[in-house]
């Protein structure tokens, strides 16, 4: 709009609740309209129109009722008239205002003008997006009369204007009340007055009258746009994001979009691609968001809006930076720029794709040729598909594609969990922001750090696996319980428990310190455990701790492979290749932990240069044990490594090493120690512990247990009950 209009509709709008500078922060519904008509050419104004709006009724009490009532007859509008609900009251106004234009005959074009913007923003499409009501098109444009009148009097602060400091600069006699007088401070938290919205509209007619006149002669030319959609996009890291625009909203359903955040913020203008989804480690939504507003002043609105309600569930709104929204909307992609390109497309994301999985296989899931199940077409053929791939090209099992319109992407969701090849096939609705987020996790970097550059180059390298050793004498059991404990996995062995070594039962953790579902187990002979193997894999195991069982594959291993997943790493293909051979003889157990957070054989690292030889370095520097990584010798007796074999405490923190595990075991102290003892670590320690005693007081023994000699099992019968503790609680390093 760039002409003068040629009415100007006053309004003021009142909850039940809060009034002033915190209207529309309570969620408050509305219930009272007032305007006033201004025609611009003839500079006249018109009669005072009131509309009741009848609220919840679950929300009334019998003294609101009464104020209603006292309300209707003492307000000292002209015309009163009254709604049932809101959607009822937005069209009877917009009505109103048609016959009060089409009446006065000098004009079509008529736009709102208010004290602020809370009135519009906050309160009037905030109510009706939380109802699923149209709001009629007047109440998408509207003058703000602050801003307006700051055009002509510069110098006044924006934000502590109010109608009568604006009368009173305009030298506009005020003959109200002397309750309105004291309106301007009145308790922002409280119900506005009855009378009050009236008198406010008056004042602000005469404040619009005393602007068209000379010597201001204002014009009303460019009003304040409501956004009616969301509208969806791409932004680059390269671009600057303000951090004054950008806030963080938290607590959202997890099956919330970003039309799901546009309606929250609804009366609010969000950038173009400006809601951004948060995802957590296993790229699923973790309920929290990222939201770019257009300038400042929505930003703030939109911090009142904290703990407003999307459905059943209170919102959190926060502050962020601009640094937050590009990390998580940002993008550098040319394939994703290309494939986002493309407006007005609903994307839907696709999750657990077989590896093979090609763009036919896809489109024939969506549009099947046999016609027997509905079909929903792809957008642009093969180029509306986006496969997501590892940095070197492999598949991850997700994807995202595009639809071109709303129907179709509903049909595409009825197809849920339907299969694919072999494998059920989960179907989300996503966004532009989304697809960016996944392809950065995933293309960015690799899915573990690049291992540091050694502290100091010129030492010598040392092996940090034992020596290789071919007799398979231990088993691991693959796909345990997470419940499951030592005694659950003892129960399981049954007879061969007898053939177990002193402290031979070790499970192995996540980088969370939980069980990750294998377990490494040695054996007094090789022959054992191949018996073992044979007679329990693929057996039941049940947990006294969860209703859960499963079935659990065992394998015959070495201490070699043991070992080498126990200090962090995983079985390489090559390694495995090589023993191809014996695997149908002596059935060598596949990768153990296959986990890409382990030691993928895809990222090798390559040993830094010697700078000097290796005689030299030894000259200069002590053995690199005695510096950084202090191995130690295990004493005789010990089942597990011989002697010479060497443990590295920095591999320990999330794989015990042995013949450590997480709920018995212990490492032999050092020689330079006067007296026998073990160290033990003890993970998850409150912080407001009394030190030394609690500590002591955590050890409980069994009865006939006087003393805990750490270079032998006190109890040779059932090392499991040399130590009782908290489960999970106890972690030996």
């Amino acid at each position: 709009m760039t002409g003068q209009v040629d009415y100007l509709v006053v309004v003021c709008a009142a909850t039940s609740g809060a009034s002033g500078e915190l209207l529309g922060s309570d969620e408050k519904e509305l219930v009272r309209l007032v305007w006033q008509q201004v025609d611009v050419k003839n500079k006249k104004s018109g009669k005072v129109n009131e509309l009741l709006i009848k609220p919840d009724p679950s929300d009334l009490t019998d003294e609101k009722e009464e104020d209603v009532v006292e309300e209707e007859n003492g307000s000292g509008a002209e015309c009163v008239f009254t709604a049932a609900n809101l959607e009822a009251a937005l069209n009877m106004f917009h009505l109103q205002l048609t016959n009060e234009v089409n009446s006065a005959g000098a004009g079509t074009s008529l736009c709102l003008c208010t004290d602020g913007q809370l009135h519009i923003r906050q309160v009037i499409h905030p109510e009706a997006a939380s109802k699923s009501i149209l709001v009629p098109d007047c109440f998408y444009s509207f003058f703000d009369l602050r801003k307006e009148f700051k055009t002509q009097f510069p110098s006044s602060d924006l934000k502590a204007l109010n109608v009568h400091s604006m009368a009173e600069s305009l030298s506009i006699p005020v003959d109200v009340p002397a309750t309105c007088e004291s309106s301007a401070s009145l308790d922002v938290a409280a119900v506005l007055p009855p009378g009050i919205a009236v008198q406010q509209v008056q004042i602000m007619a005469s404040i619009i009258l005393a602007l068209l006149s000379e010597p201001f002669c204002h014009t009303f030319s460019n009003p304040e746009r409501v956004s009616e959609k969301f509208e969806t996009g791409t932004c680059s890291k390269m671009e600057k994001v303000s951090d004054n625009t950008v806030i963080r909203a938290r607590g959202l359903p997890w099956q919330s979009s970003d039309q799901d955040i546009a309606r929250f913020f609804r009366g609010l203008n969000i950038a173009k691609g400006g809601a951004a989804l948060c995802l957590n480690a296993q790229g699923r939504r973790n309920g929290e968001a990222l939201v770019r507003f257009v300038s400042e002043e929505h930003r703030d609105l939109a911090l009142q809006r904290h703990k407003h309600h999307m459905g059943n569930r209170y919102i959190e709104v926060y502050k962020a930076t601009g640094e937050d929204f590009l990390k998580i909307a940002g993008g550098t992609s040319n394939e994703v720029a290309i494939f986002l390109s493309r407006e007005d497309q609903i994307i839907v994301r696709m999750r657990g794709l077989p590896f093979t999985a090609t763009h036919e296989q896809v489109l024939n899931f969506f549009s099947p040729e046999d016609g027997l199940k509905e079909t929903c077409p792809v957008s642009g053929d093969k180029d509306g598909i986006l496969f997501v791939r590892y940095p070197d090209g492999r598949p991850t099992g997700d994807a995202f594609v595009l639809f071109a319109c709303e129907d179709h992407a509903q049909c595409a969701l009825r197809k849920h969990k339907e299969i694919l090849g072999r494998r059920y096939i989960e179907l989300f609705k996503s966004t532009a922001a989304e697809v960016q987020q996944v392809l950065n996790r995933y293309s960015s970097a690799p899915l573990i750090p690049v291992a540091p550059p050694p502290l100091v180059s010129v030492l010598p390298t040392v092996s940090l696996l034992p020596p290789p050793g071919g007799v398979r004498d231990c088993l691991r059991l693959r796909g345990l319980p997470y419940t499951a404990n030592i005694e659950d996995i003892l129960t399981f062995l049954g007879e061969f428990t007898h053939d177990i070594r002193p402290h031979g039962v070790h499970m192995v953790l996540n980088q969370q310190g939980r069980p990750s579902g294998d377990c490494f187990i040695q054996m007094t002979s090789a022959e054992r455990a191949l018996q073992a193997s044979q007679r329990l894999h693929k057996h039941v195991m049940s947990s006294q701790r969860g209703t859960n069982s499963r079935y659990v594959e065992v394998f015959p291993c070495s201490a070699e492979e043991m070992g080498l997943v126990l200090m962090g790493g995983s079985l390489s293909h090559t390694h495995a290749h090589t023993h191809n051979r014996s695997r149908s003889e002596t059935g060598l157990s596949p990768p153990p932990c296959k986990s890409r957070r382990l030691s993928p054989p895809s990222y090798s690292f390559t040993p830094a240069p010697q700078v000097l030889p290796t005689e030299a370095a030894a000259a200069l520097y002590p053995p690199i044990g005695q510096v950084l990584l202090t191995p130690r010798p295990l004493a005789p007796g010990h089942g597990y490594y011989p002697a010479s074999a060497q443990l590295y405490m920095n591999y320990t923190a999330y794989y015990p090493s042995p013949p450590g595990s997480p709920t018995v075991g212990f490492f032999p102290s050092p020689s330079s120690l006067t007296s026998p003892g073990g160290l033990v670590r003890m993970p998850g320690l409150t912080y407001n512990s009394n030190g030394v005693k609690d500590l002591i007081s955590g050890y409980q023994y069994v009865p006939e247990d006087a003393l805990m000699h750490a270079h032998m099992p006190v109890h040779t019968h059932d090392p499991a009950r040399t130590l009782i503790t908290q489960p999970k609680e106890w972690v030996c390093i």
